[in-house]
């Protein structure tokens, strides 16, 4: 399971109505690439596998891909606001090294 810190979750509720996504799920996962071997994905999405991994926490529902459940399982995903920038950001206990910029990780 993957959760949301407050901030995140209600940063995902901001964009869902902005971007007029109402019935999307938040889609996370994980992609080779990066300077430390995966990056990570998030995306609004329509589109539910069977073979997805399906979660819900603090009223966003969450989909990954049975590949990326393996790196993501227990991650917490938090958003921060700051004077050099703003974006989401993983806290992921799966991670053994990750790069600088915080965008890709080793597991």
């Amino acid at each position: 399971m993957i959760t949301l810190t407050d901030k995140a979750a209600s940063k995902v509720k901001e964009l869902i109505q902005r971007e007029n996504k109402t019935g999307s799920v938040l889609r996370v996962g994980v992609k080779g690439g990066g300077c430390s071997g995966f990056t990570y994905i998030l995306a609004f999405d329509t589109r539910k596998s069977e073979s997805d991994q399906h979660f819900e926490d603090k009223g966003v529902p969450i989909v990954i891909d049975e590949k990326s459940f393996v790196y993501l399982a227990g991650a917490e995903l938090d958003y921060t606001e700051s004077l050099a920038g703003s974006g989401f950001i993983f806290n992921n206990p799966n991670a053994k090294r990750s790069c600088g910029c915080g965008s890709s990780f080793q597991a």
